[in-house]
């Protein structure tokens, strides 16, 4: 027997809110990798310190270049950058450590039963 027009719009309505909650149920739980965020904030901090020290050695050869003052500009250029660095790397960590404040508590590792002494 012929189905009417309403009745397939009905069926067709039940199937698709049948088929969003069979997604929402078998859909994976959100997983946040906090291991992988928080070496990428080392991995951040480490170029911020190697790069401050770079970027003042390399100033400080232009500036012995330039002016010709001998290895003080580099010193000094060196000196200068790795503060700059240390400066810059402790306002990066306080930002990171608000961020990570909203991670929560660190969960623990499941038992492992297979575990020698």
């Amino acid at each position: 027997m012929p189905q009417t027009d309403e009745t397939r719009e009905e069926a067709l309505r039940r199937l698709d809110a049948q088929a969003r909650a069979l997604q929402a149920r078998t859909a994976p739980k959100e997983l946040h990798d906090y291991g992988s965020k928080a070496a990428g904030y080392g991995y951040r901090l480490l170029g911020v310190l190697l790069g401050g020290l770079f970027v003042g050695l390399g100033f400080g050869a232009l500036a012995d270049a330039l002016l010709k003052t001998g290895p003080w500009g580099m010193i000094v250029g060196v000196l200068v950058g790795f503060g700059v660095s240390i400066w810059m790397a402790v306002r990066s960590a306080q930002r990171m450590s608000a961020e990570a404040k909203d991670w929560g508590p660190a969960k623990d590792l499941p038992f492992d039963d297979d575990e020698e002494d």
